[in-house]
């Protein structure tokens, strides 16, 4: 096919190839820097972060079913990786990685990438306040030339410090500078925004920032922080097969299941999270799954980091504007060419200059308005995202998303097994109410019993379920014979049978008609036969 003409305005049924272009740019350049930080933060080389970047660029973002997300050496992974480099060597590790791409790829194609869809908001959006969080706290320190510290709780209690530094600098340091095009930069990205229209709207914010904060600091000659590539680069772009060997040792498989848990975990709920920050086409997580097998594979087979969906430079890419895989492959052939060919151009970019921009991308992650969102779902809702913020910035990424995770099934456990029974006896109108809350199931089926038993003979009993969220076969056959036995001593049962009926076709018969009121009353005496068709695929009940 060919490729579409370069114009302002993108085609029917195609896609801007401007657009594209320019929020390449603006993810190669958040991604070059973090490239290589995480490289170093994992104990490898630079090269083994870049190399990561470029194939996640260009082979994963051809293959990705997730088309917006990129993908690339992640900080998440960064202590695994650590860990094995020190302990067990280069060679393990690159051969876990391997093997870890191959769990991925068989996994996606046995269609497990599902499973990932069964988070909660609340824990996505707790990751992506996490993760911003963090990113804010670290790349702040990075943006007055300091040091980021050596955890996220540890980054955020010292940003003072790196206020102090930036405002009231040593004689011998230029912190101040650096703050200084820091500034400028976060500045430059709020006006364009704010001032640009119609076409200029094409060219991202931070492009401009990341021009006009080279341009001084070239300008003045400032002595601050830039980056760094290494010259020999293409030299270390090459496959290794001289320890496959290691792929039969018990520690690497179990090297290599680690990390493709943790790398799938947070590709697809990184995912999961980029599908909230745009209205383009949803993740195919088997498809997205498999790719990034593919990608760690050969990342392994080269000695690379391993690759994860990462969402800080995803939520870069759809901030500017992009809206196909294009400026994710886009952005890994501008990784490939730029430090292979142009490290001298790369060089003159100020760390400071790129930090802000990472500063800025973690800001707009906190996602303040998911508690008064979330309240409206109820205070566990709210609770699950705060727990899962705090664990992701006390101890880890899959740390918080794991805690959150659990903490969400638990509360889906307590509402499937919690059964309210209020009891009212008014005996002068011979007349009972129970009112039931929760779910009524085969678990609370001796709670309902007992209070079925509190019901004199003679007496009429009203049963309301407007707030009740599920029952099984197991309550509503109980009820049904309590019913028939009830009525033969003289009384009599009042049910809403028109909502419940109306409840069991949106559940279990897909039709959403209440029935008339003698067609509803019938439900009484629906058979044995009836309840076990319907009770197969159950009776959600909403009220």
């Amino acid at each position: 096919m060919n490729a579409p003409a370069l114009s302002a305005a993108p085609k029917a049924g195609g896609f801007d190839l401007r657009r594209e272009f320019l929020a390449s740019i603006v993810v190669f350049l958040v991604a070059l820097p973090l490239c290589m930080g995480i490289a170093i933060a994992s104990g490898m080389p630079p090269a083994a972060g870049l190399i990561t970047g470029i194939v996640g660029g260009i082979l994963v973002g051809a293959l990705s079913g997730a088309p917006l997300q990129v993908s690339g050496p992640a900080a998440g992974l960064s202590v695994m990786v650590f860990e094995i480099v020190q302990r067990q060597g280069v060679a393990v590790m690159a051969m876990a990685v391997l093997i870890g791409g191959a769990i991925q790829l068989t996994a996606g194609l046995l269609k497990f990438g599902q499973w990932f869809r069964a988070v909660s908001p609340a824990v996505i959006r707790g990751m992506l306040t996490g993760i911003g969080i963090l990113i804010f706290a670290s790349q702040f320190h990075v943006m007055v030339d300091d040091a980021p510290r050596s955890s996220g709780l540890q980054n955020i209690l010292t940003i003072p410090e790196s206020i102090k530094k930036g405002i009231t600098p040593s004689d011998d340091s230029n912190h101040h500078w650096a703050a200084i095009i820091g500034i400028i930069t976060i500045l430059s990205i709020i006006v364009w925004k704010a001032l640009s229209k119609t076409r200029l709207r094409l060219i991202p914010g931070p492009l401009i920032a990341v021009v006009l904060g080279t341009l001084l600091t070239v300008g003045y000659g400032l002595s601050i922080k830039t980056v760094s590539i290494p010259e020999d680069f293409l030299k270390e772009i090459r496959p290794s097969f001289a320890h496959l060997g290691l792929l039969i040792d018990g520690q690497v498989i179990l090297a290599g299941l680690a990390i493709a848990f943790v790398a799938s975990a947070e590709t697809l709920l990184c995912a999961t999270a980029v599908d909230k920050l745009h209205t383009g086409p949803r993740t195919k997580y088997d498809k997205e799954l498999a790719a990034q097998g593919v990608g760690n594979m050969i990342c392994g087979l080269f000695g690379a980091l391993p690759m994860t969906g990462v969402i800080v430079r995803s939520a870069a890419n759809v901030e500017a504007g992009a809206k196909t895989r294009i400026s994710a492959i886009l952005h890994g052939i501008w990784l490939l060419m730029f430090v292979a060919a142009l490290p001298f151009v790369l060089n003159k970019i100020p760390m400071a200059c790129l930090a802000a921009i990472l500063v800025y991308t973690g800001y707009k992650l906190i996602d303040i308005k998911a508690f008064k969102d979330l309240s409206k779902y109820g205070r566990s809702e709210v609770a699950i995202f705060v727990v899962t913020v705090a664990m992701i910035v006390v101890a880890d990424l899959l740390t918080g998303v794991l805690i959150g995770v659990g903490i969400s099934a638990a509360k889906l456990l307590y509402t499937f097994s919690h059964l309210e029974v209020q009891f009212e006896d008014k005996p002068d109108q011979n007349r009972s109410v129970l009112r039931l809350r929760g779910a009524a199931t085969f678990i609370r089926l001796p709670q309902l019993a007992a209070a079925l038993d509190r019901i004199a003979p003679s007496r009429e009993l009203h049963v309301h379920f407007d707030r009740l969220d599920y029952v099984d076969h197991a309550c509503l056959d109980l009820l049904i014979n309590w019913e028939r036995q009830h009525e033969s001593t003289g009384g009599r049962l009042v049910v809403d049978w028109s909502d419940l009926t109306a409840k069991f076709h949106r559940a279990g018969n897909g039709n959403g008609k209440p029935e008339s009121k003698s067609a509803s009353l019938a439900v009484s005496a629906v058979t044995v036969d009836d309840m076990d068709a319907t009770s197969q695929a159950g009776m959600a009940t909403r009220g």
